[in-house]
């Protein structure tokens, strides 16, 4: 049995504007990581409800060893 590399974990979630810093340290490590950001989707389909105003960020499961020090250290910066 392999194990599947496209399995994705959660390493932050955050406002908008934190997430796209995270991302932007992640990118600079070749980490492509994912965005969820539900209240984009809501307007995007016309829902209407209110989400949580939080956008959620991943990565692969196989790029977290490389993406988790970056993640700490971005986390001990914000002092969040």
């Amino acid at each position: 049995m392999t194990e599947n590399t496209e399995e994705t974990v959660r390493i932050y979630t955050g406002s908008d504007i934190m997430a796209t810093a995270l991302v932007g340290r992640l990118e600079e490590a070749n980490i492509t990581p994912i965005l969820r950001d539900d209240e984009q989707s809501g307007v995007m389909f016309g829902s209407g409800s209110k989400f949580d105003d939080q956008v959620r960020v991943y990565v692969r499961k196989d790029e977290l060893a490389i993406a988790q020090p970056i993640v700490d250290a971005y986390l001990q910066e914000i002092e969040e």
